[in-house]
């Protein structure tokens, strides 16, 4: 379990982060950053699962700089209030969030970064424009696609679902065949298929997307 923490961004900004310790000495350090519903229960799991694997993991609260201690569950109008958010945040600013994230685990080794969502296109922009990652494993990132001139100086792990409605498969392809250097993985699933508080959760794609991630952290962070 982990404890709400305090971050301040290079712009002096100050913003809540999700932070677990591991039970050990830290494999390394891991930020883990949100779908559009905020730091809520789900992220809040997946991080305590990842420090359980043995990593210092941070979760940012990237919605705190429109409203603070945003946290929903997932419906529809659930969906469009994240939505909305997101349309009014600057990347320049989520990537000053995310660095602070960065600094603060990067005393336990080298860093990765996992995203899900609106977070895989965050880690996706992080990986291209923030120094300090020593991968990221972005998770159906919406907006990869129309970002796919970027170019990550990590190595990158994809997760794509074959049936996600947000990212036509086409446009998943296209972002694995532009970036060669990246290990893509597509899935029998929808969007949002790793977070078993949504409808379109599949547990076999999300236990092997998992299962992919953490050997990928093995060898990468540590």
């Amino acid at each position: 379990m982990g404890i709400f923490i305090e971050l301040t961004a290079a712009d002096g900004h100050r913003f809540s982060a999700y932070r677990c310790e591991p039970t050990g000495k830290p494999r390394g350090g891991l930020v883990v950053v949100q779908e559009i519903f905020g730091v809520n229960s789900h992220i809040r799991a997946v991080a305590d699962g990842y420090a359980a694997d043995g990593y210092l993991v941070v979760a940012p609260a990237l919605f705190d700089r429109a409203q603070r201690n945003y946290e929903t569950g997932y419906t529809q109008p659930d969906i469009q209030a994240g939505v909305a958010i997101v349309q009014g945040l600057k990347w320049d600013n989520t990537l000053a969030d995310i660095a602070a994230a960065i600094g603060n685990v990067k005393p336990a080794g080298k860093v990765g970064i996992v995203g899900y969502c609106y977070g895989g296109t965050a880690a996706w922009m992080a990986a291209s424009r923030l120094p300090g990652l020593a991968c990221a494993v972005p998770y159906y990132g919406g907006s990869i696609p129309s970002l796919i001139g970027e170019e990550p100086k990590c190595p990158i792990l994809f997760h794509w679902g074959e049936t996600d409605h947000s990212i036509p498969l086409e446009a998943s392809k296209k972002v694995a065949a532009a970036h060669p250097g990246a290990v893509s993985h597509f899935y029998k699933a929808g969007h949002g298929f790793n977070c078993d508080q949504r409808g379109s959760y599949d547990a076999a794609s999300a236990k092997l997307a998992r299962e992919r991630t953490i050997e990928f952290l093995r060898k990468h962070v540590g």
